[in-house]
């Protein structure tokens, strides 16, 4: 009787996905080659957002397509499957998928049988019950999200600039971002970078007319750069006219006026929440153990606690931070960065493959390497090991950082080039929000009988 090929399957496309099933398509090559292991990745998008540069997408300085890894391209020796994980039964090693097809149908979810699984899918935005949230505010940790918010930015420029009405222009021209960690201080200075650069093609509207307003409900911004820099970067941002308020909630944006906690009220026409992730809902129904947070608990090798051939990592897994639990601390997790992600998605590959060659397992531990920020073009702050460093080198760290961590070299040398052509030519000042809904005008023509230029 022939013996069947071990199926790993990867449930997830985003950093962990991604890093785990490269890994294992070139530690695994022989075997897959001899065909004594096959590798099935699923995900509902075909692509990984490397997420560190949404920014700089959203502002412009990055092309979307070059912020993305196309997954059927880079995991070549690997089947890519798209759909939907809705549910997981390690007891008969099956996980059930909804396919684009099922949807369009009503079908019935695909089962799809495993001897190792890397439950992935990820994080999804955080939110809280704001009268008004759901209704009026914008995400940002999608492509889709970051490019939509470039265009609604620009639109809102042209909004303030064709009005009569005053108080559609001030709303227009306010905006304001729930929330001071990596995503919420990076994108509002690639945006507020981007916004004043733009007033120099609108012969009414001032620099100085634009208000920018971060609500952090902490005391501080940026954590993860340290005490130092993180102050350095509130004063940076606040020298460039950001109104930056600490210990500050937003209560409520009914209306399209953000009220915040220290009573002040801003009509505003754009609200970016960025206020933390939580580990995708999914997780519930998939019979793994599960912390306070929603998170897959995980064995310091990452494996799912009590659960064989179950692995896990990244946003969606609490994962033992074993260096900090070395200096005498409490019991401490892993936070949910990129840097840990793409780490443990290095180690958890390893880790099957030995798995599968009846080899010992290791425990994930790491060197913390530091962290950057940017804060919009030439700025930036750096912590990395006992240096502090801040301004145009901290900026060029930013860059050089993410640069090497984006995979293969091909994506490399276009983000590279891209930058490099960025530096000799002016940015483009361009809304393409029509792309939302590609098909308006011909819906108008259709229903119309008319074209659109003739009414």
């Amino acid at each position: 009787m022939t013996k069947q090929p071990a199926h790993i399957v990867v449930a997830g496309g985003g950093h962990v996905g991604l890093f785990t099933a490269l890994r294992l398509q070139r530690g695994l090559r022989r075997e897959l080659r001899r065909g004594d292991v096959r590798i099935t990745v699923i995900s509902p998008d075909p692509y990984m957002t490397y997420q560190p540069f949404l920014p700089e997408a959203a502002a412009g300085s990055l092309s979307p397509r070059h912020v993305v890894v196309p997954l059927r391209r880079v995991l070549s020796r690997c089947r890519f499957l798209p759909g939907e994980v809705t549910a997981v039964d390690p007891g008969r090693r099956t996980i059930s998928v909804r396919t684009p097809a099922d949807q369009e149908t009503g079908g019935e979810p695909l089962r799809v049988d495993y001897d190792e699984l890397v439950l992935a899918p990820g994080s999804i935005s955080r939110t809280l019950p704001v009268p008004g949230l759901a209704d009026h505010g914008i995400g940002f940790k999608t492509i889709e999200e970051a490019i939509g918010l470039r265009n609604h930015v620009l639109e809102q420029l042209d909004i303030a600039s064709s009005t009569r009405d005053s108080a559609v222009r001030d709303a227009a021209l306010t905006f304001v971002f729930v929330g001071g960690g990596y995503a919420g201080v990076e994108a509002l200075a690639e945006l507020e970078d981007m916004g004043r650069y733009a007033c120099r093609y609108y012969h009414n509207i001032r620099p100085e007319e634009q208000k920018w307003i971060l609500v952090e409900a902490t005391d501080r911004i940026l954590p993860e750069v340290g005490e130092q820099m993180g102050t350095y970067a509130l004063r940076e941002l606040r020298g460039r006219n950001v109104d930056v308020r600490l210990g500050t909630r937003l209560e409520s944006c009914d209306d399209r006026v953000a009220t915040l906690s220290d009573g002040s009220r801003h009509p505003t026409r754009t609200l970016v929440w960025t206020a933390g992730v939580k580990a995708h809902p999914v997780l519930a129904s998939c019979d793994v153990p599960l912390d306070g947070r929603g998170r897959v608990r995980c064995r310091p090798d990452l494996r799912v606690e009590d659960r064989e051939h179950l692995w896990s990592a990244g946003d969606a897994a609490a994962v033992p931070d074993l260096t900090r639990e070395d200096t005498g601390g409490p019991r401490a997790l892993c936070a949910p960065t990129a840097q840990h992600a793409t780490r443990q998605a290095r180690r958890l590959a390893d880790n099957i493959a030995a798995a599968l060659r009846g080899e010992p397992l290791t425990d994930y531990r790491h060197r913390d390497l530091g962290s950057v920020a940017s804060l919009g073009l030439h700025k930036g702050v750096a912590r990395v090991r006992r240096r502090r460093v801040k301004g145009p080198a901290a900026w060029l760290m930013h860059r050089a950082y993410h640069l090497g961590r984006v995979p293969t070299a091909h994506r490399k040398a276009r983000i590279l080039a891209e930058w490099a052509l960025a530096g000799l030519f002016r940015r483009e000042i361009v809304s393409l929000g029509s792309l939302e809904h590609p098909r308006a005008e011909f819906e108008l023509a259709a229903g119309t009988g008319r074209h659109p230029e003739g009414t």
